[in-house]
């Protein structure tokens, strides 16, 4: 079961309140990069992307975050910095212990993964990897979801390498206080915008079966993180969006999710109908995967995704592509209990 709304790949526009001078400025004053060309990249997920040449021809991949947008990096951009810098770095002590296939950032000169332009954005620089991705969804085959699992048994097995640097993640259902809010406001016209109360009236038709599902999803979380004795270093999203192949060798991307956890917020993502994945992923790690834990943060994810449509949608004055394309992806989550009605029982 994987819920499809973080298939939808949101086109987006420049930053608001960021000037490309101050970003040339902060990759010249780092990283001792001098820019010769920039290239806006307007695809992606929750960050800014462009792609840069310098003057002797190299070409970078710079990503810049919203801090007042990352809410599963913390509430408050002092939060969310602290979070995606130990995030950042992370991944830079686990591809120096060996990790081949984690795409790192490429530190400042003064050993930062990460640094500030102003109060509200951050900038971080990638190396340009040479291959293709895939989009999210399923993974197509047993080989790709056998390969992937290999590479989270390797991942996993890393946990010392991350020291006290990585961040421990939450067994929680991101969002709960605003699908809370949201359900308890359903029947009450919803003035945010022009499609604030079509997706309440979307809502309204599902609010017992979302409500009964976030019941069971914070119950389940509670008892994952109470049973749960193998926390290991985590990516938190390893979809196949976030998979690239370059040549005959897999890298993995988009590493601001790292975090302790139970295995399974990485496995749920990969294993199959069978019981092949598991079973690979056990021998290769001696870990017997919970298949209550498998479920959690299945059900937690699309929770989550529920409730970032909904917010957006309430708060939202006038109708932009995000909001079209929320509204088309609220549709599919409503409708939650047709993959998770059975843990309702």
């Amino acid at each position: 079961m994987y819920p499809v709304a973080r298939t939808l790949r949101w086109v987006k526009t420049r930053p608001e309140e960021l000037d490309e001078g101050d970003l040339l400025q902060a990759l010249a004053e780092s990283w001792g990069l001098e820019v010769e060309v920039a290239e806006y990249a307007e695809v992606g997920f929750g960050s800014h992307h462009w792609f840069v040449n310098d003057t002797g021809g190299t070409r970078r991949f710079v990503t810049v975050d919203d801090l007042d947008h990352t809410p599963w990096l913390g509430d408050t951009r002092e939060a969310a910095f602290a979070s995606l810098r130990r995030a950042f770095d992370t991944a830079v002590a686990l591809r120096e212990d060996g990790l081949s296939f984690v795409v790192a950032p490429i530190p400042t000169s003064r050993g930062e993964t990460v640094r500030r332009i102003g109060s509200r954005y951050t900038v971080s620089l990638f190396p340009v990897v040479d291959g293709h991705g895939g989009q999210f969804g399923r993974y197509s085959s047993a080989d790709e979801r056998a390969a992937v699992v290999a590479m989270l048994a390797r991942l996993h097995a890393a946990t010392a390498a991350a020291g006290g640097v990585v961040r421990t993640a939450e067994i929680c259902v991101q969002g709960r206080r605003q699908l809370e809010e949201a359900l308890r406001e359903v029947h009450t016209a919803w003035a945010g915008g022009p499609l604030s109360d079509p997706a309440r009236r979307i809502l309204a038709a599902h609010a017992s079966d979302v409500a009964a599902l976030l019941a069971a999803g914070v119950r389940l979380g509670a008892e994952v993180a109470a049973r749960s004795t193998n926390w290991v270093v985590t990516h938190g999203e390893p979809h196949p969006g976030n998979v690239m192949r370059s040549g005959e060798n897999l890298l993995l991307v988009d590493w601001d999710t790292v975090a302790l956890a139970p295995p399974e917020r990485d496995l749920w993502l990969v294993v199959g109908d069978g019981r092949a994945e598991v079973d690979s992923y056990t021998a290769a790690t001696g870990h017997s995967v919970d298949a209550n834990a498998i479920a959690f943060f299945g059900l937690a994810w699309e929770l989550a995704d529920l409730a970032a449509f909904i917010d957006l949608l309430r708060s939202s004055p006038r109708p932009t592509e995000e909001t079209e394309v929320a509204y088309r992806a609220l549709t599919h989550c409503a409708t939650i209990r047709e993959r998770w009605g059975s843990l309702l029982g």
